[in-house]
């Protein structure tokens, strides 16, 4: 069912899981969520979630993060040296994103985003992306579940980006891993920080991916994003066993924020 859809506000309980058309909509999207009686993830979270300034929070609160600097529509656009990464600050499936050597190129793709009155984020590209890819961590519940590597997204500076099917997302290349106890133990620390930014327990966190660049053969892991609205799971990337253990950790989840808020069997006997 779609986010939009007049029908959801019927419903006691709404899992987000592909809105993927918020980000052109964002103001439209958040009122929508703060009119549902209950939303996993939770309300505070998604709010929180959807600009990628709250990579500045994680940074702050001592999280190893991809150096992240912001430019609001009418603010001057200040660009480091080296390659860069240039992006909407509310974005998804690097619509909007390129990767730049030329200065003169990278400030012309941030002005033409200012000038469409968005926020614009400047990251230098780190270039074990190129090598290794991502590490994307997949918590269920605020436990760790499974993890897959996506390769590179953007295409070198003046080469075509491939898309998916549908034409709208660059296109991915995944495959499973089996990432160490430490890059589980980092991305546990940006959950968490996250969680108590959103004055939540991390177990209220139905679902998240933590999208880590190094940490595997190296020491220095670092933050690229932390999805806590519409992350693809990478369930296709499992096993057939792994993958309905993974989905029964789903459902259990399901089934105990739904005693938590009151909506389980037991809840419902309490209000009858």
């Amino acid at each position: 069912m779609s986010w939009d859809d007049p029908e959801t506000a019927q419903a006691d309980l709404v899992i987000l899981r592909a809105t993927w058309d918020y980000p052109e909509r964002l103001d439209e999207f958040l009122r929508w969520a703060g009119s549902m009686r209950n939303l996993l993830n939770p309300l505070p979270v998604v709010r929180w979630n959807t600009d990628k300034r709250y990579l500045n929070d994680l940074a702050a609160a001592g999280i190893p993060t991809v150096p992240s600097t912001f430019f609001a529509p009418d603010e001057p656009v200040v660009l480091p040296d080296g390659e860069l990464v240039i992006k909407p600050a509310v974005a998804g499936g690097s619509r909007g994103a390129g990767r730049f050597t030329c200065p003169e190129a990278a400030r012309d793709h941030a002005e033409a985003l200012q000038d469409e009155g968005r926020t614009v984020l400047i990251q230098p590209y780190d270039p074990r992306v190129d090598v290794h890819g991502e590490t994307a961590l997949v918590f269920l519940n605020g436990e760790p579940s499974h993890a897959f590597t996506k390769g590179a997204l953007l295409p070198p500076p003046g080469a075509a980006a491939e898309v998916d099917e549908s034409g709208l997302f660059h296109s991915e290349r995944l495959a499973p891993v089996k990432p160490s106890s430490a890059l589980w133990k980092f991305g546990a620390s940006a959950l968490a920080a996250a969680a108590t930014k959103s004055g939540i327990a991390m177990a209220e966190l139905l679902y998240a991916r933590v999208d880590v660049i190094g940490g595997v053969h190296d020491d220095d892991p670092r933050l690229l994003e932390l999805e806590l609205v519409e992350p693809s799971l990478g369930w296709r990337q499992l096993e057939t066993e792994e993958r309905d253990l993974a989905q029964r950790k789903f459902v259990i989840g399901v089934d105990e924020a739904l005693e938590r808020l009151g909506l389980g069997p037991l809840g419902q006997h309490r209000r009858g």
